[in-house]
């Protein structure tokens, strides 16, 4: 964990339970957030995007069952480990909690020190996997290349758009880690609201890192997708530089050798790999033939998109 605390969201409609929950794993260590039903608790955490998840089964209207359900299909939240109550034992329960999504089952009344002992290690687990990016909220590398995996196994068709900034080195240095840390977080925020438009369930994006973002959709809507993530981009990056950069359209900058070098607005540029005419068969594969692409995509001027037209003989 970083220097901030984690976030723990405790969902149950029984007060009583919810503070016991928040006795137990104390407010010095974690940020606690409560709900009590089923849509707060989606609300809640779509907010604040907690680390992890104490989820109450038997709740009146939509049960624990039901949210964790749509914890997972939300690409912001599918990552976060939860920890689901119950009053029933009974291994049906707990079997139909793990297909929904659930990380671990806890029978009530629970033994404090049990409780506090497995969110400490779902904590421990999930800052060791990297599943999610503390800028963005996104899943990380290990979700990422997990969902790749997901599909390889399943022998379906998918596209993997490999979606990266050009130049954005030199926008880092000339403005600052803060305002390269809002650029980042703006083309996360275009990747989700284009896969909110256009998008499907199923479909995916995570943060690799920096200006790194990968989405896994399928073939038929990735060029939609990527259309629409370009035109996102495009409309709100120049408001992340000065007046007298956009005017001039460059910014300038010295290189190594004590050069002045000029480098335009900020662009993005998508690498689609899909399976559509040749076989995809690891995680690795996927990247090498996305490695290809970029080099070729950025060597394009402005923002652009290109996908893998080559065929297997």
């Amino acid at each position: 964990m970083d220097s901030e605390k984690p976030k723990i969201l405790v969902v149950d409609d029984d007060a009583n339970i919810r503070e016991l929950v928040l006795e137990t794993i104390g407010q010095d260590h974690f940020d606690a957030f409560t709900a009590q039903d089923g849509l707060e608790a989606l609300e809640v955490a779509n907010r604040v995007k907690p680390d992890l998840v104490v989820l109450d089964l038997m709740m009146p209207g939509m049960d624990g069952w039901e949210v964790c359900s749509r914890l997972r299909k939300d690409i912001l939240t599918s990552h976060i480990p939860i920890i689901m109550l119950t009053a029933r034992s009974d291994i049906d329960n707990k079997i139909k909690g793990i297909e929904v999504g659930a990380d671990d089952y806890m029978t009530k009344p629970f033994d404090p020190l049990e409780l506090e002992a497995r969110i400490n290690m779902h904590l421990r687990r999930s800052v060791r996997d990297g599943e999610a990016s503390p800028l963005t909220g996104l899943p990380g590398n290990h979700a990422i290349e997990a969902a790749i995996g997901n599909r390889i196994a399943a022998g379906t068709r998918f596209a993997v758009c490999y979606i990266d900034l050009d130049d954005f080195k030199a926008y880092n240095d000339r403005y600052g880690f803060m305002a390269g840390s809002a650029v980042i977080q703006m083309t996360a925020d275009a990747i989700l609201e284009a896969l909110h438009k256009y998008g499907r369930e199923g479909d995916f994006c995570g943060h690799i890192g920096g200006d790194d973002f990968i989405m896994i959709t399928n073939m038929e809507r990735a060029t939609l997708l990527s259309g629409e993530i370009i035109r996102l981009f495009e409309a709100e990056i120049t408001g992340h530089y000065d007046l007298q950069d956009r005017e001039r359209g460059y910014i300038e900058s010295i290189n190594r050798n004590g050069e002045p070098l000029r480098f335009g607005i900020m662009t993005i540029s998508i690498s689609i790999v899909h399976n559509t005419y040749r076989e995809l068969d690891h995680p690795g594969k996927v990247a090498q033939v996305a490695a290809e692409l970029k080099k070729y995509v950025k060597s394009l001027e402005g923002s652009n998109f290109v996908y893998d037209r080559r065929r297997e003989v």
